[in-house]
């Protein structure tokens, strides 16, 4: 080198620099690229580190969200689109013969529900699984105050796993409980018994236990066949409409003459069935417990009662069933009839000889006595055990009295059933042996279940023909011109026989305390239906002249009773005076049928003035 520098910056050897410094040449460029040069990592903040969790958790939130949408609107697609607009399927919403229940519902004759079953839910607790009993009856009893605190707390600390705390808890009540979340109390489902119309047919629907067996009336009669065949209602032959006519007018009935209890029914008399049956008093058949059993006994089919006059009826059905008596011969109602130390009188004695229709219309004891000497005691005997008072009636109830007869049946017996006393049967005894009595002479076994159409109906005949022909007048003898007057409907031709019993109580007979009754048919030229009242110890009062007797009380209730149900059975008014009513139910004192002889004679009347017709004097020859 000469020692000359070409280039370089001034301080590195360039011309211009100081004498004395060193050259130091600047490095060759590298053949290959070199990375830029990037500035040196900040550290990262806890805020940033936060923005940064947040954003990665939103992002899975999201995910899971658009999953589960998508999922749900899959279904909505398949369920709607794809499955009949969600539709339930056929096999399932029309399957026959499923119940959520396992007792049968029992309805009147018109489908109207008298009993049914409902889910409910009972309360119980596995006292080992208690932790704190003390506590957690004081939180029971919190919740539902009819519990006794005393009895959970037993309950609860005893050695048993399983213990019942309350039976047939209401939604209100379950909610209650589930709120105070007490280990080792849960629920059990069971079922219980509803009885939508309540007391009004508590004495013929009955009610069931605890555990739903039936304890009283159908409820306990058909206990089997309700259980056995659930999904088939049990139809009776009650038509709920008639039930309550029936109750209110009784109700009145007994409010009015401070009566003790009573007893109606409502029959048809051409197959049995027991359309109306209602006993007073009554009962909550929803809670039956702690009752009065008075309220529980049925007075219609249980009690069994001398029926007094009502009688009269079967008396006078024997005597013309004998062939012996006819309805126009006399019987002495004069003298009192004395058989050992007794004296046998009538109520209101007329004191003189009476017919058969008379001892009817005016309720003769002592016609009634003497029509039975003449008959006998084995006829009398041999009738009334064909007519069904020697047995109980047979109706489906389990409450079914027993006649109470005389044994022996000797003649004063014979003598005092002629007119109702020494005999005791029940109500639903004197409807049905009634019914037979005017319905052509057939006996039918009274029932409470349906006749379905078709259905042979099981016939005794009992009386003849024309007998059952000549009581129909009978029947309707007494309310134109007897003891039942205050029963007569116009229209609907009512006939019928009252009865005043005094009460038997120990070895006496109180006068004071009586049965008054009345049983009422209804139309008497074609009978169709039975309506009968019996009031237990009615009391008199001014209206009725203190009388409290089967004409006073009975005979008006059951007028009432017949105005209201004749349109509701489709009864057709008559009119009462047309030949042909008259020739099928007239009956006169002296027990003559004709009633056109019972006229009064026609007379001509006077020629008007101005006749052309001319009248000529006979002359007479002088004697």
């Amino acid at each position: 080198m000469n020692g000359h520098d070409h280039g370089g910056p001034a301080g590195y050897g360039q011309p211009g620099a100081s004498t004395g410094s060193t050259y130091v040449p600047p490095p060759a460029p590298s053949p290959f690229p070199q990375p830029t040069p990037q500035p040196s990592a900040k550290p990262r903040t806890s805020l940033a580190v936060a923005l940064e969790q947040s954003r990665y958790r939103l992002m899975v939130t999201a995910a899971v969200v658009t999953t589960v949408f998508t999922a749900i609107s899959v279904k909505l697609a398949m369920a709607t689109l794809l499955a009949g607009g969600g539709e339930p399927r056929p096999h399932v919403a029309l399957e026959i013969g499923e119940t959520t229940t396992n007792r049968a519902d029992i309805t009147d004759r018109n489908g109207n529900l008298l009993a049914t079953s409902l889910v409910t839910q009972s309360l119980y607790a596995d006292p080992k699984l208690v932790s704190r009993p003390e506590e957690a009856a004081q939180k029971l009893v919190s919740a539902l105050p009819d519990l006794d605190y005393k009895d959970v707390l037993a309950k609860l600390s005893g050695d048993r796993r399983f213990v019942w705390l309350k039976r047939n808890l209401t939604p209100k009540q379950q909610a209650a409980v589930h709120r105070l979340g007490i280990p080792g109390v849960a629920f059990e489902q069971e079922e219980r018994r509803f009885y939508p119309a309540g007391p009004l047919t508590a004495h013929i629907v009955g009610f069931t236990g605890i555990d739903n067996n039936g304890l009283a009336g159908m409820e306990q009669g058909f206990n089997k066949r309700l259980k056995e065949e659930p999904g088939t209602p049990l139809q009776l032959s009650i038509d709920l409409r008639l039930q309550h006519v029936l109750k209110k007018e009784l109700t009145a009935t007994v409010q009015e003459f401070s009566a003790i209890g009573a007893a109606g029914i409502v029959f048809d008399v051409r197959n049995g069935e027991v359309l109306a049956m209602v006993s007073l008093p009554d009962f909550d058949p929803q809670d039956p417990t702690g009752l009065n059993p008075e309220t529980l006994f049925n007075r219609a089919t249980l009690g069994v009662y001398e029926m007094g006059s009502t009688f009269k009826i079967f008396n006078s059905a024997l005597a013309f069933d004998s062939g012996k008596i006819r309805v126009s011969d006399m019987f002495d109602a004069a003298h009192p009839v004395k058989i050992g130390r007794f004296t046998i009188n009538d109520y209101h004695s007329l004191h003189r000889a009476l017919t058969v229709a008379e001892v009817f219309q005016h309720s003769s004891n002592l016609g009634s006595v003497r029509m039975i000497q003449l008959i006998g005691v084995a006829a009398q005997k041999a009738f009334m055990t064909k007519m069904g008072f020697t047995r109980p009636t047979g109706l489906e109830l389990p409450e079914n009295g027993w006649p109470l007869v005389p044994n022996p049946w000797r003649e004063i017996n014979s003598y005092t059933i002629s007119f109702g006393h020494g005999i005791s049967v029940s109500p639903m005894h004197t409807v049905a042996a009634a019914a037979s009595v005017i319905n052509g002479g057939f006996f039918h076994k009274p029932t409470l279940l349906k006749r379905k159409a078709g259905d042979e109906i099981p016939t005794e005949q009992v009386v003849s023909r024309q007998t059952s022909d000549m009581m129909r007048r009978m029947f309707r003898f007494v309310v134109t011109e007897g003891t039942g007057k205050t029963a007569a409907v116009k229209g609907y031709l009512v006939g019928g026989k009252t009865g005043t019993a005094d009460k038997q109580k120990g070895k006496h007979y109180e006068k004071n305390s009586r049965m008054s009754s009345f049983l009422g048919a209804f139309p008497m030229n074609d009978p169709r239906y039975i309506v009968y009242v019996l009031v237990d110890e009615p009391k008199g009062i001014a209206r009725t002249g203190g009388f409290a007797t089967g004409g006073t009380v009975g005979a008006p209730t059951v007028g009432r009773i017949i105005r209201q149900v004749g349109p509701l059975l489709n009864v057709p008014m008559l009119d009462e005076n047309a030949p042909e009513i008259l020739n099928s139910t007239y009956l006169n004192a002296a027990g003559s049928t004709n009633w056109q002889q019972s006229l009064p004679p026609v007379t001509a009347p006077p020629p008007s003035k101005g006749s052309t017709v001319a009248s000529f004097p006979t002359q007479t020859k002088p004697r």
